[in-house]
């Protein structure tokens, strides 16, 4: 008894089975995988934005696609994973790698931490895209449970200058992360740098309503330094086939055993009229006919198209950027009179394309060819003031399918297509998210700052750069 006691409690009481540290290559990993699931996912506790781009529609709670995002605390959720999971990870990370001394590994560092602050703006961008004004000087720091709000859009010119840095500071002929700690690109450096150009040439293309002149250089030097030229440069999280590695689509419309959602009739109408040869990849048939359940109401499961079996492989990939989005966006670009390349009618058929040549469907020259489609004959008929907004915001719509929040940018900057107003909606067209509530309660004070300096905390503000509006709802 006298040799199996002892008085020092402390040595006693350590967990030798968990590390005591973690490197900051986990962090990176953690912090990357826990942005492409926040995207992707369709969990209506998370990701709501398929039902509010109409492109699907639920089969009995219809609240989420009424616009309702108090229920589920959908802005508290999304503003959690994002600061708590993502931003701190890799702020974390870049702190680990920075203080690691490590001849074997030093030679990468750079790259790595260049990495690390190219999908630290990625995040940063989608906040302020999101929400607005947002806590980003003071944010991060856990000694600070108060921080204050930083207006939109000087947030955003600072991650552009970021982005900017991150970019200059990259250098493809070396190394970075390991194939198991980068599940976008092994590492290769040549592809961040074109994701970073890329998210460079979208975030100019924001600014385009509200400092033209910014978004004009930004938009060109992006090009001039290279985005991306094919579907191989997507910039796409690998999932694999078991969970909880598997894509959260087929975690949640698969393994969970629910059948919630059924196509919605805004994007089926528009792909019915154009004959669209992607119907039968994104959507399965009623007995030979694609057919959408309406806006807000409840939809029957078996009465209504369902998303196509690709779309919920557990091994398909999360998209966080695509070639799809570029083009569309080079598009866009060259319509505003922006040298990048070519003119807007190339950059449009060329999204379309790739867009076929991503879900594997056929006749995209037929296609190309239809009077609705051709960009000469569509701009003619157009409604729109330019008329390029309603031609290029429709196919990047359809191009964007099952994009979350590429084609919710889409749609508030471009406003086409023109969304139906859901039965029994509970606002407008939400053209952001609302503060959390936790916000409002806990940091009362910076919380009413920001609100009153974004025009109010509704659903309906719109944020800096959409200037805007073309729903009648």
């Amino acid at each position: 008894m006298a040799v199996s006691c002892s008085d020092n409690l402390e040595d006693l009481n350590q967990n030798i089975k968990d590390p005591t540290a973690v490197s900051g290559e986990s962090l990176f990993a953690s912090a990357q995988k826990q942005l492409a699931d926040q995207v992707v996912t369709p969990n209506v506790n998370l990701n709501n934005l398929r039902l509010w781009t109409q492109q699907l529609q639920e089969t009995t709670y219809t609240d989420e696609s009424q616009y309702d995002q108090i229920t589920r605390a959908i802005p508290d959720n999304h503003w959690r994973e994002i600061y708590r999971d993502v931003l701190k990870d890799l702020d974390e990370a870049a702190r680990v790698i920075s203080e690691t001394d490590n001849d074997l590994t030093n030679a990468l560092k750079p790259n790595k931490l260049a990495i690390i602050e190219v999908l630290t703006v990625y995040a940063y961008s989608n906040l302020v895209e999101t929400y607005g004004d947002v806590p980003y000087s003071e944010a991060l720091d856990i000694d600070n449970l108060l921080p204050a709000y930083d207006d939109g859009l000087t947030i955003y010119k600072d991650l552009i200058a970021r982005l900017n840095s991150a970019i200059g500071g990259m250098n493809t002929g070396v190394g970075s992360f390991s194939d198991t700690e980068d599940m976008m690109y092994s590492g290769d450096v040549s592809h961040w740098k074109k994701f970073a150009n890329s998210l460079k040439l979208r975030m100019g293309i924001m600014l385009s309503d509200v400092d033209a002149g910014l978004s004009k250089s930004t938009v060109e030097s992006a090009v001039t330094s290279g985005v991306f030229t094919s579907n191989a440069d997507n910039g796409s999280y690998m999932y694999s086939a078991a969970a909880p590695n598997n894509n959260p689509m087929n975690d949640n419309l698969v393994l969970s055993g629910r059948n919630d959602y059924v196509a919605a009739v805004t994007i089926i109408d528009i792909m019915n009229d154009l004959e669209d040869p992607r119907r039968p990849v994104y959507f399965t048939d009623v007995d030979g006919e694609y057919i959408g359940g309406e806006i807000g109401e409840i939809s029957a499961y078996p009465d209504y198209s369902h998303v196509a079996d690709r779309l919920v492989d557990p091994t398909e990939p999360g998209v966080l950027l695509s070639y799809v989005e570029v083009r569309f966006l080079m598009a866009e670009a060259a319509a505003r009179g922006y040298s990048v390349g070519g003119d807007a009618a190339t950059h449009y058929a060329a999204g379309i394309t790739a867009s076929f040549d991503y879900w594997g469907a056929e006749d995209v020259a037929a296609y190309l060819a239809k009077p609705e489609v051709d960009y000469a004959s569509a701009l003619a008929t157009s409604t729109s003031s330019p008329a390029w907004k309603q031609v290029i915001g429709t196919q990047a719509y359809l191009g964007l399918y099952n994009r979350t929040f590429a084609s919710y940018l889409s749609i508030r900057r471009l406003d086409y297509p023109i969304l139906a107003e859901p039965t029994g909606a509970e606002s407008g067209f939400p053209t952001r998210y609302l503060y959390p509530v936790g916000e409002q309660t806990l940091n009362e004070d910076n919380y009413n700052a920001a609100s009153t300096a974004i025009g109010g905390d509704a659903p309906e503000t719109r944020l800096f750069w959409d200037k805007f509006y073309t729903f009648d709802f």
